[in-house]
């Protein structure tokens, strides 16, 4: 596996060798691969405590389960080091609007506004269907030497037993801050088919993490049944699954719904989203801010905080009546 031209523009640190990488990581060559485990030591273990991740499994609202992987606190600094150094030197493509500095849903969103129909698609286990092979391929093609690129990828990537075959193999871990640059990387290729398989329609293309929307005029409105076939064509050559049963086609007449935000005729909150939100901030001033915590969040403060804030960052003016009626809640 060579690395791909554009690597040679990239600013990432040169590492030769397995020692190297030790050096760079300021780590011992026995904790190197320790952290990487390449043998799937912290898989065969049945004491959690060996282990370099803690789980916990958050329900969604289809009724399915989602595993979140989160590093423990020395593997994760090793994680954070490699995204600030390595992969956040290179470049997403312009499509990919998810973690990315500058981007937001706002602009995945975007783009899809006022079209006459709008095709939206969910991909399948996101995080999890990316196998551990896959990321060493990554750190090969930067342009990393096979036996760094499969430590690095070791250090980025997780097997687990327990909860389900899915996680049994190394994959990427929901939870880990070098996921998300690695998933949209390794992403990149459907980036580009679905762009241009877009363009040939005289359609829009965006992806936030694993939603992806398509939008286009009436040519695109004529073909978006047959070209959804062609999409999850796609998709499934590049060893991503749709989950079939979100995918929606939305057409002017209905509300056309983009990662929690309608894209009609502008990109807005959810009119109901917010009537609640408004709700629930006037009933912590009429009655106390304690009553309307009903799902025991431990920093209310801090979750309404962050809640008028998006609402902020997606429409101003309804943001600001949100925030006037925040900053008269009396706090305990």
């Amino acid at each position: 596996m060579q690395p791909v031209a554009a690597a040679a523009s990239w600013d990432v640190p040169a590492i030769e060798s397995a020692g190297a990488l030790a050096e760079w990581l300021l780590l011992y060559p026995s904790e190197l691969e320790w952290y990487a485990d390449l043998k799937g030591l912290a898989y065969k273990t049945k004491r959690p405590r060996i282990g370099h991740y803690h789980y916990r499994l958050l329900g969604k609202g289809s009724g399915s389960t989602r595993l979140i992987e989160a590093p423990k606190p020395t593997l994760k600094e090793l994680q954070r080091r490699i995204l600030a150094e390595i992969l956040n030197k290179i470049p997403a493509h312009p499509a990919s609007h998810g973690f990315l500095r500058g981007r937001s849903i706002k602009t995945y969103v975007g783009p899809h506004v006022g079209k006459r129909v709008v095709l939206k698609m969910d991909l399948q286990d996101f995080f999890a269907n990316i196998s551990g092979a896959r990321i060493q391929t990554v750190f090969r093609t930067i342009g990393y030497p096979e036996s760094v690129a499969d430590l690095l990828g070791g250090i980025c990537t997780n097997a687990v037993r327990g909860y389900g075959e899915l996680y049994r193999r190394p994959h990427l871990p929901q939870g880990a801050p070098t996921s998300p640059a690695l998933a949209n990387l390794c992403a990149y290729r459907v980036d580009c088919r679905l762009a241009g398989l877009a363009r040939s329609a005289g359609a829009e293309y965006t992806r936030y993490a694993d939603d992806l929307a398509l939008s286009g005029g009436e040519d695109f409105e004529d073909c978006v049944e047959r070209f959804s076939t062609h999409v999850a064509a796609i998709l499934e050559e590049e060893s991503f699954s749709v989950n079939h049963r979100k995918t929606r086609i939305m057409r002017q007449t209905v509300r056309q719904r983009l990662a929690g935000l309608t894209a009609n005729q502008r990109v807005n909150v959810i009119r109901a989203d917010f009537d609640r939100l408004k709700a629930t901030l006037t009933n912590c001033v009429r009655l106390g801010a304690i009553s309307q915590n009903h799902e025991g969040h431990p920093l209310f403060r801090e979750h309404l905080e962050g809640r008028v804030g998006f609402v902020e960052s997606i429409n101003a003016a309804k943001g600001a009546r949100l925030r006037r009626i925040l900053d008269k809640i009396d706090w305990p």
